[in-house]
């Protein structure tokens, strides 16, 4: 049974959802038949978004329980129980460990673990709670699908990402307890690494540099398109026994230190 029959008319919560990996995430499953609740902070952008895909936009602070804990108990009362969640969002200041003499800002990088690190946690933990609460899905007992984004900078981490870097690993290890913890609850949890892709921190840049950054790729020689990573998401989705599992999605990029 693909996911357009299985999962049509379950509600999935898209943290970041309001541009880039995320709103392309939304966008897909919105387009298999999914009722999409938007999680960002950029409001103007994800009201935009969730009004075209006749969805919810909530502003989330992921990094704040309170803020997650609120927007998913608006979602349960006037769209139903999450089914599926997907983290995108993100932040990924540059800064190296030492620089010009002076050591790593500190609250810097625990910003960036804040966010990228622990607010996943939120949202994937208070999103599993509801999961579970709910009932099967099929004759199998799936109750829900955790999909989470690190990068392949968990693996990679290029000079500048000491703090990026971390936080994905940490998102890495995370990925197989999670699934261990929610697998006799009929919940998966997997994450993609997604390699180089045209989000809008890159699409920013100059032609040249984002060719440039495209021919680094072994193949397909260019950026990754946002709708790729989306086309994973609902793959994962539609695939009971992917579950656990960390997929770099990054046409075989291994980053150089810089």
């Amino acid at each position: 049974m693909s996911a357009a029959n299985r999962w049509s008319g379950s509600v999935a919560v898209i943290t970041g959802g309001a541009s880039g990996l995320g709103a392309a995430s939304a966008t897909a499953l919105a387009a298999q038949g999914m009722k999409v609740a938007i999680f960002d902070l950029n409001e103007e952008q994800g009201q935009q978004q969730a009004a075209e895909l006749g969805g919810a936009f909530h502003r989330v602070d992921v990094a704040d329980p309170a803020s997650v804990t609120a927007a998913l108990d608006a979602v349960v009362a006037d769209m139903g129980a999450p089914r599926v969640l997907v983290n995108c969002a993100g932040i990924g200041p540059a800064a190296k460990t030492v620089s010009r003499g002076e050591a790593h800002d500190p609250a810097m990088f625990q910003k960036v673990i804040q966010v990228n690190l622990i607010g996943t946690f939120n949202c994937a933990s208070q999103a599993a709670a509801r999961m579970v609460a709910s009932d099967p899905l099929g004759d199998d007992g799936e109750r829900g699908v955790i999909i989470n984004t690190a990068s392949v900078a968990a693996y990679d981490g290029q000079v500048g990402q000491v703090a990026y870097a971390t936080s994905k690993g940490g998102i890495v290890g995370m990925t197989l307890p999670m699934a261990r913890d929610l697998a006799d609850k009929g919940v998966r949890v997997c994450t993609i690494a997604p390699g180089l892709f045209l989000t809008p921190l890159l699409s920013g840049l100059p032609q040249n540099v984002q060719d440039s950054l495209g021919a680094q790729v072994p193949f397909p020689s260019r950026l990754g398109q946002p709708s790729e990573y989306a086309n994973l998401v609902t793959q994962i989705v539609d695939n009971p026994m992917l579950n656990g599992e960390v997929i770099r999605l990054d046409g075989a990029i291994r980053m150089a230190p810089r």
